[in-house]
């Protein structure tokens, strides 16, 4: 591959920010859609998370013409059946925001006994090239949902997703620690080994 140039197909500053964090010991320059001079409203109607980070860079690549990495990730609460899933950025409904995502996941949550609110976050990360080829890989991370919110660091649902053995929410995490731990920092680690592979031999 020649091209050492990627678009993330995100308008969220702050994943953009995280994105661009974890790539940056990579052989490529990353950038952001507004740096590209595109403009995407891009519908997330996957199914699954895999679809929908797919589905993101591949249009960002037909914009642009440059590589494109999207991700798509989200909250699996298991006392919910897996919700909000797909749907956790608009969780609460057409204007959603973090907070009221937040509220609407406590108040389903109220009667569920600690030791029961297990969850996990999951990320999966596309890079799809110039050519249509495209590889997509997955990152887990699992915790708990709390009964309130802690820390004002990260966003989404970070407050209120609590990891053990830190004995932290992802909101008051420190960063550098998230970035190693995190769903995304593990989807974000399988992109790099990929792209490693790709620099040294033909192929996906």
């Amino acid at each position: 591959m020649t091209e050492k140039k990627m678009v993330v197909a995100s308008s969220n500053r702050k994943k953009i920010a995280e994105i661009v964090n974890i790539l940056e010991d990579m052989n490529w320059t990353v950038i952001s859609m507004a740096e590209a001079a595109v403009d995407l409203e891009i519908e997330e109607d996957g199914d699954t998370f895999e679809q929908n980070s797919y589905k993101k860079a591949l249009e960002v690549v037909k914009a642009t013409g440059i590589t494109a990495i999207a991700d798509d990730s989200g909250l699996e609460v298991d006392a919910l059946q897996g919700r909000p899933g797909v749907f956790s950025a608009r969780f609460s409904g057409e204007g959603a925001t973090d907070h009221s995502n937040n509220q609407k996941l406590l108040a389903m949550m109220e009667s569920i006994p600690e030791g029961k609110r297990t969850a996990r976050f999951v990320c999966a990360a596309s890079v799809v090239f110039p050519d249509m080829e495209y590889f997509t890989v997955r990152g887990e991370c699992e915790g708990e949902i709390l009964f309130e919110a802690r820390g004002l660091g990260g966003f989404g649902y970070d407050p209120l997703f609590y990891l053990p053995n830190y004995k932290k929410t992802f909101g008051q995490l420190d960063v550098r620690i998230k970035n190693s731990i995190s769903h995304r920092a593990k989807a974000l680690a399988k992109v790099k080994a990929r792209l490693s592979d790709l620099e040294r031999g033909p192929g996906i």
